[in-house]
């Protein structure tokens, strides 16, 4: 059976090395939260296994010792033998212990299922791999998700099981990108359904009321060692601010054909959208320098993730740790 068990468990782990090292040569597309599912399920099977077979085995052994061991000695006190300097402690205690194969499965089977469920559940990390959110987000910034604020969601499904709030103009939220939903997005909700967005030369409209905006210091981004327009920008009740490059035209070049496309109409001023039941629109801070919905299209309610709220390290700056609107 040990032997069993050792090779089946060598088995599972290689799959999941192999699959992680696929994953970081490009060979496959990756799924973190498949994986780490897997193991959460995987390791709680073995943790099941260890409680209700495993461990009961090897106390019945290690019991078994102790009673041929005291057999004996009440043997040889039979024989007039006194003192029997024998210690069966040491191998008692390597019955007891767990073998390697247990130690990999179910010995991580509490912390697996604690980040599993933090995760999946609560909190999830991110890092902001490009521009699109400047000023807001920065390059390397390390955000948190609260992953229950639009309720909850069965994972790797994306299933909602339970309801919570709506997105909320103005929130800046991580999605899954329509095109390849593999990968996660963080851009700010702009249209809710049933809105009409427009962005042309560069005024963000909604339902026919341009989004009030006042003119700040340029700003210098030092990653492109370049100035921009940056403006204070009052969408409901949130305040923000964003990015325009004088040298960027107002129009929308390549824009995708994507689902109800028929509901956005681009001229060379730049394009409208009447947001469909259950989508939002979204755009990143960084106005000319985002590929948002202005190119792709909208995001599906089944598409969402959850709410960007919290900076908790940037490596290069920890000034910027701290919450974000």
């Amino acid at each position: 059976m040990q032997a069993v068990m050792s090779a089946v468990t060598g088995v599972v782990l290689a799959a999941f090395v192999g699959y992680a090292a696929a994953w970081y040569m490009g060979v496959v597309e990756g799924n973190f939260a498949l994986l780490l599912m897997l193991a959460t399920v995987v390791t709680g099977v073995y943790w099941v296994l260890e409680k209700l077979v495993f461990l009961p085995q090897r106390r019945r052994d290690a019991q078994r010792l102790l009673d041929e061991h005291e057999q004996r000695q009440a043997a040889l006190r039979q024989q007039g033998f006194i003192q029997n300097d024998a210690d069966v402690e040491p191998a008692r205690q390597r019955l007891l212990m767990q073998p390697w194969w247990l130690d990999w499965t179910a010995g991580l089977f509490p912390v697996i299922l604690a980040v599993f469920v933090l995760r999946s559940f609560l909190f999830e990390p991110f890092k902001i791999p490009s521009g699109s959110m400047i000023p807001t987000l920065h390059v390397g910034d390390l955000i948190l998700v609260n992953k229950f604020h639009y309720g909850v969601r069965l994972p790797v499904f994306n299933t909602k099981l339970v309801e919570n709030n709506v997105p909320e103009r103005g929130d800046v939220m991580v999605f899954r990108y329509p095109p390849q939903p593999s990968l996660d997005y963080i851009k700010r909700v702009v249209g809710i359904p049933g809105d009409e967005v427009a962005y042309l030369n560069k005024q963000l409209t909604v339902n026919g009321r341009p989004v009030p905006r006042v003119a700040q210091p340029a700003f210098f981004d030092s990653g492109t060692m370049r100035y921009s327009q940056q403006f204070t920008e009052t969408l409901d009740a949130r305040t923000y601010n964003t990015l325009n490059d004088e040298d960027r035209p107002a129009f929308i070049p390549g824009a995708t054909e994507f689902p109800d496309r028929d509901n956005c109409r681009y001229s060379v001023e730049g394009v409208v959208c009447k947001v469909p039941a259950g989508h939002y629109f979204m755009m990143g801070d960084n106005r000319d320098n985002s590929l948002d919905s202005r190119y792709w299209g909208f995001v599906p309610e089944a598409n969402i993730v959850g709410k960007a709220f919290f900076i908790w390290m940037n490596f290069g700056d920890l000034g910027r740790i701290g919450r974000f609107d």
